[in-house]
């Protein structure tokens, strides 16, 4: 016997969300930072530098199976991100530059992941146990507006979680983990619907991750997906022949095996191309010691990283505690609960913990039907004073970096950024200003006379994410380029070598290198006694090597080159010596 529902909800409260606003909505998120900026520090240059190496390779399909930037493999052990971005790279036209058809393609993940996520809730919602109770003399939700107002819930709570703004528009292996991850979430809650779109959702999702860097999450989301189908086909026999089953559609007839067997050729997969590692931190090692040392940083990453979301999700799980075995609770909590458990045993907290956002948005879309009014109006007014305070500030400073006008703020961007110039462009500034006023206009279309409407109370926190981004992305994007590209750096090491391109390179990270290559177009060549190049960078953290490798006495100090913004990333330049 199902246990009753704690949803409450009128016809009146599902009404739909216009499809434009919610396209406009996604496509504000979505689209800036595309243009106006190159590969940002660290991990999205260095993914670009092997993309960009692949679509150089000339050495067969061998080398796509083992992508190199100088010799040295990739941290994460992924090859599928690497391709889409070097296939991005040979397909573009040749006008558009490499950086720009990476960020491109990736953009389309992302539109992706919004779009997995909100059939996945939709067809969630459209379970038995997960409607709204039935009113004695009728009224409540259609079962179809309500799966499609809980979707669209859904989908404003993964636009609003913080942590998807930065690593949403990187050209990472975590992006698209994010995306498969998204897929794999779709095809479970998808199947008993959409057998066809749910089969090749469920294969895309698993064999994707585990060719994406996270083959591990990709086998215990997978093995989790055959337990709740053995438990699925379990329950579903026990009923009696008679009796209706609050589960709604049942799932495929072989469902079981066929999920099984996935599981098992995604780990044949990720096994025979060498990308299954492990990097779970055991109990009693000298990593653990530090993560438990770390648990107050670890708790501060969950709080922010999925705000809204998480305090939502919480609230779900109590509210609808006595159907935490239903199909709608089940399957987002797992898929939430696996990325959290990686967030805390690895050292990849927040990458790990990007997988988990979908199925925390969707949680947190099951507790909308659940709120009382002044809930929400305590939710809309935190967000309202949190995103308007965030874009006055970004104002202020913009204004100073332009005017000197306040000092302050003029000062400490002078201080954090020495060397930037501020610069004006009208396209930008129009486009913070549209987004601006939008954001009042919706803040007065909230507080006015549309209060029914399921999704009412995630419409600020997604919009004030929307408005913050792009404000970010206009307003500040030479300041944030400048600050977090390498580009000020190679820029001056083009300048100390003027024609020169062949430079030797000692210890150099993967970041510079991928830099180097793509903003000065340098040769680069590891040290060795007989190197031709008539200069070299040092990373300083291995200068004791330089003295066993060539005589000082041939080469010259020029001096140290950095990143305005980072003395940790540090170059040593040298000249060799003309006898």
């Amino acid at each position: 016997m199902s246990q009753p529902t704690p949803a409450i909800v009128a016809q009146a409260a599902v009404r739909r969300l216009p499809r434009v606003a919610l396209l406009l909505l996604c496509a504000a998120y979505l689209m800036p930072g595309l243009l106006g900026r190159g590969p940002w520090k660290s991990a999205d240059i260095t993914a670009f530098g092997y993309m960009a190496e692949l679509a150089r390779s000339t050495e067969g399909i061998a080398r796509w199976f083992d992508p190199l930037l100088f010799g040295l493999r990739p941290e994460t052990p992924a090859l599928l991100p690497y391709w889409i971005g070097a296939w991005a790279i040979k397909i573009a036209p040749a006008w558009v530059n490499p950086d720009l058809a990476v960020r491109i393609a990736f953009a389309l993940l992302l539109w992706g992941s919004f779009t997995a996520t909100w059939y996945a809730v939709y067809h969630l919602a459209r379970t038995p146990r997960a409607q709204p109770l039935a009113f004695a003399f009728g009224g409540e939700a259609r079962p179809t507006d309500y799966a499609r107002a809980m979707a669209d819930g859904a989908l404003l709570a993964l636009l609003a979680c913080l942590g998807l703004a930065q690593l949403g528009h990187e050209t990472t292996p975590a992006l698209a983990q994010l995306y498969f991850a998204a897929n794999l979430f779709y095809g479970i809650a998808a199947l008993p619907h959409r057998h066809g779109s749910g089969w090749f959702a469920l294969v895309l999702g698993a064999f994707g991750m585990a060719l994406s860097g996270a083959p591990t999450l990709a086998l215990i989301l997978s093995s989790g997906c055959v337990l709740f189908l053995g438990w699925e086909r379990h329950r579903r026999r026990s009923i009696d022949p008679g009796e209706d089953d609050a589960e709604g559609p049942a799932y495929p007839r072989h469902a079981l095996a066929a999920m099984l067997a996935i599981t098992v050729l995604t780990a044949v997969l990720a096994i025979s191309l060498g990308l299954l590692r492990w990097h779970i931190v055991l109990p009693g090692s000298a990593v653990n010691v530090s993560v438990i040392k770390d648990l107050r940083s670890q708790a501060k990453l969950l709080l922010w990283f999925t705000w809204p979301a998480w305090p939502l999700a919480v609230w779900t799980l109590w509210r609808w505690r006595r159907q935490l075995t239903a199909r709608h609770v089940a399957l987002p909590f797992w898929f939430a609960l696996v990325p959290l458990a990686a967030t805390l045993t690895t050292d990849f907290s927040e990458r790990s913990l990007l997988l988990g956002l979908p199925a925390f948005a969707t949680l947190a879309a099951f507790a909308l039907p659940t709120f009382r009014r002044s809930v929400a109006a305590l939710i809309d007014w935190f967000t309202l004073l949190f995103f308007s305070g965030s874009a006055v500030i970004i104002w202020v400073i913009w204004i100073a970096m332009q005017t000197g006008v306040p000092a302050k703020p003029a000062a400490n961007v002078a201080k954090l950024a020495p060397g930037f110039v501020p610069q004006f462009s009208v396209p930008a500034f129009v486009f913070a200003l549209a987004a601006t006023l939008a954001w009042c206009w919706l803040v007065r279309w909230r507080t006015g006379r549309h209060r029914t409407a399921l999704w009412k109370t995630l419409v600020l926190p997604a919009g004030g994410a929307a408005l913050c981004w792009m404000l970010l992305m206009t307003l500040w994007l030479p300041l944030l380029d400048y600050a977090r590209s390498y580009v000020p750096q190679v820029r001056a090491i083009s300048e100390r070598v003027g024609s020169a391109k062949c430079i030797s390179e000692l210890g150099l990270q993967r970041p510079h290198l991928a830099a180097l290559q793509h903003h000065g177009h340098f040769e680069l060549q590891p040290l060795n006694g007989k190197t031709d190049c008539g200069w070299l960078l040092v990373n300083p953290e291995v200068i004791a090597r330089l003295h066993d490798i060539v005589s000082l006495d041939q080469w010259r100090f020029m001096g140290t080159l950095r990143r305005p913004t980072s003395p940790s990333d540090d170059l040593l330049l040298y000249q060799r010596i003309v006898p």
